[in-house]
């Protein structure tokens, strides 16, 4: 089987081809320009194109399949080329449902948690030495791809996506998974460069519930109203099981379950990170892990990369990094610090970063998003704005937009790191947020080098 990838780069591409190459099938690619580690992952596995750039001439009637990331054009060279051709051209999503056709199919959706969940179905399925293919939007521990894709696996579990599938396949990711089983965490609007309404994004969830098999099961998040309006009024005829807050305590700074076979500690901690342990477990209850396997398993979860990841702490000071950008990602992220160390002065630092946190009109769905914090900084880069061709925003803007008369807004990374390093640490914690990197912070050196170094993690 020769399968030919078009933007083989990419954090999602390089680790689909990496998995097919692990297949045995002859995999090449190309690519404009490939980042660590996409780069290294590739040629260490034999598979990193020569050279950089767009070649027409790779494109012929040997291959079997081409599959078109994201970021390549429409007008893409090897592109029109394959479709003069007649060849098979798959997106992302396309082809790993094409793989997964045969075997039972476990989608995670929703606009925030999903990595999460993914990530918590996997890690105890792997505890009980479960065979199961997958796709997850994250590097995880103890899994060396996130993609792998075999013959014999009965189950696949896959992160479902809600933007686009390819630049000639506007539709949802989601919708090409037909999933037997699904989970949805929550809906709070996002991409509105893709879905410019609330309306438009809802509706991307009501079509994915339409697309499951009528024979299917749905665990949804109750606690949010959209997700429970929106479940409540489908009238595709599944099995509906709603999921909430479990209960919980927390002693010293750990959260514990609290449940009829007695108190289960965890690594993990917040309300939504509680919310999505019970969804992950409600999940794994139709694949016959039973709830005391699940508690049994779960207590050794670290947490996926970048969602709520703990850089450094010793006895007085911690630092954590995440993915939160959107409001909803970052009230909810921001809280959960608050909650587990509530006697510890908070620092929220966010970086706004993706086209909708940069645009004017969204900006203003940040109100109150920070206010759990003892101290709120926003960071944002002009050029960045720029880049992105969209009008300009202001400080002023972003401090309207936040709510916060104490907000402190940065524009210059080289500042805001000054600015960190002059705090004294004691009795606080720093929770770095954003989708980025704050213009090109390595932010585990830059957490882990503002605590003692002998005491960090």
């Amino acid at each position: 089987m020769r399968v030919h990838f078009i933007a083989i780069g990419g954090s999602a591409m390089h680790n689909l081809a990496l998995a097919l190459h692990e297949k045995g099938y002859q995999v090449t690619g190309s690519d404009d320009q490939i980042f660590e580690p996409s780069r290294t992952r590739l040629s260490k596995a034999g598979i990193l194109p020569e050279q950089m750039g767009w070649f027409p001439n790779k494109i012929n009637s040997d291959i079997d399949a081409v599959i078109l990331g994201m970021h390549a054009r429409k007008d893409n060279p090897e592109l029109l080329k394959a479709q003069e051709l007649g060849l098979s051209i798959y997106s992302y999503p396309e082809y790993l449902f094409n793989q997964s056709e045969e075997k039972i199919r476990v989608v995670i959706a929703g606009s925030h948690g999903k990595t999460t969940i993914t990530s918590m179905v996997m890690h105890v399925l792997k505890y009980f030495n479960r065979d199961f293919d997958y796709m997850v939007g994250a590097q995880l521990e103890n899994f060396d791809t996130m993609v792998r894709i075999t013959d014999k696996a009965p189950i696949m579990i896959l992160e479902g996506d809600e933007y686009l599938s390819s630049p000639i396949d506007p539709s949802p990711k989601f919708l090409w998974y037909k999933p037997h089983v699904a989970l949805i965490s929550g809906i709070a609007w996002d991409h509105i460069n893709v879905f410019p309404t609330f309306e438009e994004y809802v509706d991307q969830f009501e079509q994915f519930i339409n697309s499951m098999r009528a024979d299917g099961v749905l665990v949804y998040c109750e606690v949010d109203s959209e997700v429970k309006k929106l479940v409540e009024n489908n009238k595709h005829q599944l099995k509906k099981i709603a999921y909430r807050t479990p209960a919980h305590k927390i002693v010293d700074g750990v959260s514990f379950l609290t449940t009829d076979t007695g108190e289960v500690p965890l690594h993990v901690f917040g309300q939504h990170n509680l919310q999505n342990l019970n969804g992950a477990r409600l999940v794994l209850n139709q694949l016959n892990i039973s709830d005391e396997q699940f508690y049994e398993a779960i207590q050794s979860f670290g947490g996926a990369a970048r969602r709520l990841e703990l850089i450094a702490k010793n006895d007085k000071s911690v630092v954590y990094k995440d993915f939160a950008h959107s409001p909803s990602k970052l009230k909810a992220t921001t809280s959960a610090v608050k909650t587990q160390f509530p006697d510890k002065e908070l620092y929220a630092v966010m970086e706004l970063h993706t086209f909708s946190s940069l645009n004017a009109e969204f900006l203003a769905t940040y109100q109150g998003s920070m206010n759990a914090a003892d101290k709120a900084i926003v960071y944002f880069n002009p050029e960045t704005i720029a880049h992105k061709k969209l009008d300009p925003i202001s400080v002023g803007q972003v401090k309207e937009a936040f709510g916060r008369e104490d907000l402190m807004v940065r524009t210059n990374s080289e500042q805001l790191q000054n600015y960190l390093k002059g705090i004294d640490w004691d009795d606080k914690v720093l929770l770095l947020m954003s989708s980025g990197n704050f213009d090109g912070i390595n932010l585990n050196e830059f957490g882990t080098g503002l605590i003692s170094p002998n005491q960090s993690v």
